[in-house]
């Protein structure tokens, strides 16, 4: 178990110290379950009010807040309790799971595949023909790279995700379990005679940046010519869908559920709410909000922040649901 005192913590996150410093920290919990040897987090005057009956020894509060530590424990409050956390969790995060050797003797590796220093490979792997991984990447068990695909340094990939021919991944990339890249994007039209449908080809691959994060289970598909993108830095949660053709800009944001269908593209720093729906061909300019469970049915201008279904500017749509509900008394 790990155990910071208090001054190790506030090294970390470089709060003041409010109160009785010479504690041992074992871990973080939410305000109302932590005991007496763990940390908590209040960033909301919302729970200042729970400190009083709260068992946790110490809190990281927002500087903001007026809070007295009380008998035998401490505050350090910080500019913002949220980043402060951000860092104590990584502090405190456990051990990675264990490699017993560095290429597990399940694997099945292509003898033209070239692995760089510190790579590791767990049990039941398949690393296709041609398939160049770089320095330090790790891949848990039953993970699946076809050919000619490349990854650069420091990724890591879970069990049971698939990345497909020809993609290209950045370096600093964490893939969740099941996660699926390049399958074939979701295109058929109708066949001459109007008896069935024809499959089209897609024939182009996904690029992704460095340092992107994508969430179990949620699937980028591949182009049908050139590359489905992903930018540096986006952040993509479980169970979404990015169809082919989609470009995303830097630091995106996709929340669980939410999904792009075919040619959408992102500018940099969108932020779209879980379960929102995009069309096909839509452009979401840079800096703009998608609340959840909208349907953006046009592009959206660059800051805007657009909420509904279909999707409009928010104040506008919030001005309708009062009025909507003003009707139904």
């Amino acid at each position: 178990m790990k155990s910071l005192t208090v001054q190790d913590i506030n090294a970390i996150i470089n709060g003041d110290i409010v109160g009785q410093a010479n504690l041992e920290i074992t871990g973080l919990e939410h305000i109302q379950k932590a005991n007496q040897h763990q940390a908590t987090f209040i960033g909301n005057r919302k729970y200042a009010a729970m400190w009083n009956d709260s068992n946790a020894a110490l809190a990281i509060v927002n500087d903001t807040i007026s809070l007295e530590p009380g008998e035998n424990r401490v505050l350090i409050k910080v500019k913002n309790a949220d980043l402060a956390m951000a860092k104590l969790l990584d502090a405190f995060t456990p051990e990675p799971p264990h490699f017993e050797s560095d290429i597990h003797p399940t694997a099945v590796i292509d003898a033209s595949a070239k692995l760089g220093e510190g790579t590791k490979v767990g049990a039941g792997c398949y690393i296709g023909k041609d398939v160049v991984i770089g320095n330090g990447v790790v891949l848990y068990p039953n993970v699946t790279i076809l050919d000619d695909t490349t990854i650069g340094d420091h990724t890591t990939v879970w069990s049971g995700t698939v990345i497909r021919e020809r993609s290209v991944i950045g370096s600093y990339c964490i893939f969740h379990t099941n996660v699926s890249i390049g399958a074939d994007g979701f295109g058929y039209r109708p066949s001459d005679d109007g008896r069935g449908l024809v499959k089209i080809p897609h024939i182009g691959n996904v690029v992704i940046g460095n340092g992107v994060e994508i969430g179990a289970n949620t699937c980028v598909d591949r182009a049908k010519f050139s590359s489905t993108i992903i930018g540096d830095g986006c952040k993509i949660d479980n169970l979404v869908q990015i169809a082919h053709n989609c470009v995303l800009g830097r630091s995106c944001i996709m929340a669980g559920s939410s999904g792009l269908a075919g040619s959408v593209t992102l500018g940099d720093g969108v932020v779209i709410g879980g379960s929102a729906s995009i069309k096909d061909h839509t452009t979401i300019h840079s800096g703009a909000t998608i609340g959840a469970g909208s349907g953006v049915m046009n592009d959206v201008p660059a800051g805007k922040t657009v909420l509904g279904y279909p999707a409009t500017d928010s104040r506008e749509m919030l001005k309708q649901w009062v009025a909507l509900r003003k009707l139904a008394r």
